[in-house]
């Protein structure tokens, strides 16, 4: 199935794979590792998203309140790639590829299909190194996997975010009012 998104020619990586443990910028022991079964994760992932500032929600997501929640991420759980990053017992951070697809038999064959990348990082782990981390983490374990094409949106304000995508390969394909459209290709 050939994509609709147009996509660097070359692709980025290597990317690491996960599991790895290291120290954030605030001096935080964080260990980032691949959820094979998200389900086990599940309740850590609501209370983190459960914490997260409403201000912060971009497009809608994360919901609000906690039913919102765990029905969000049993929605997107059975077919899609996820990382978190835990401060010991805590996931502080998750992200999550999602098959863009309407088509469930397509997931099978990965390579052929567009993945939609979403990340967030609680508000009292940002600016400390672990978004990066996440989302190198994150891509490498979407190349072992099989996955070659990512694609996310971001608000056309939010530099930081901008700045990181591009940093790890992610090149803008374009523009919708307020989003911005950025796509990867993985080795």
């Amino acid at each position: 199935m050939a994509g609709t998104r147009p996509y660097p020619d070359g692709p980025s990586g290597p990317f690491p794979s996960p599991t790895t443990t290291f120290e954030d910028g605030d001096g935080r022991s964080i260990e980032i590792s691949a959820e094979a079964d998200f389900e086990e994760t599940l309740e850590d992932a609501v209370d983190m998203y459960d914490q997260f500032d409403p201000t912060d929600r971009a497009q809608g997501i994360p919901p609000t309140g906690r039913s919102r929640i765990r029905n969000w991420l049993e929605t997107i759980a059975d077919e899609s790639a996820n990382v978190v990053a835990r401060h010991g017992d805590d996931v502080v951070a998750h992200a999550t590829l999602v098959p863009d697809t309407d088509d469930p038999s397509s997931v099978a064959d990965k390579g052929d299909i567009e993945w939609e990348l979403a990340i967030f990082v609680l508000q009292d782990y940002q600016r400390a190194g672990i978004g990066t981390e996440l989302l190198k983490h994150l891509l490498g374990h979407a190349s072992d996997i099989g996955i070659e094409r990512v694609w996310l949106t971001v608000e056309r304000w939010n530099n930081p975010a901008i700045a990181l995508y591009e940093r790890v390969g992610f090149e803008s394909t374009g523009t919708e009012s307020f989003e911005q459209e950025m796509a990867i290709r993985l080795e």
